[in-house]
């Protein structure tokens, strides 16, 4: 299937360099994999049930967006169990401690994801067996 993407010229430039280097053949094959690997993360990260500690990561244009995750830190604030944030220049990077039912800290990290102004939300899950 062809199909299209809006994706900024400097993180396509970012991405030829890393496939390239990896030695992989072709853009296309670089896209697929990258495609898996999100699915896989996805699927794992649905799968999960029960209690669970994690850490929620996750790097964000500060004026542009910070009143909202305020909202949704403290919408939950049940499983967030401490924060930690830094300054990085125009950007913030925000680490959020968590314990809680999977499915709570799933809504906490498909809520972050949701704003514009934040890239990349990132979650370890680790299982509380």
């Amino acid at each position: 299937m062809r199909t299209s993407f809006n994706i900024p010229d400097d993180v396509v430039a970012e991405f030829d360099r890393v496939w390239q280097e990896e030695g992989i053949e072709n853009r296309s094959r670089a896209v697929r994999e990258a495609m898996l690997a999100y699915v896989e993360a996805h699927s794992r990260l649905e799968s999960t049930t029960g209690e669970v500690v994690a850490l929620v990561g996750f790097d964000y244009r500060h004026h542009d967006v910070i009143e909202d995750l305020h909202g949704v830190q403290h919408a939950s604030q049940d499983v967030i169990l401490n924060t930690s944030h830094t300054h990085q220049g125009e950007w913030c990077l925000e680490s959020l401690y968590c314990r809680g039912p999977a499915e709570r800290v799933r809504d906490l990290t498909y809520a972050l994801r949701d704003f514009d102004a934040v890239h990349r939300v990132k979650v370890m899950v680790i299982r509380d067996d």
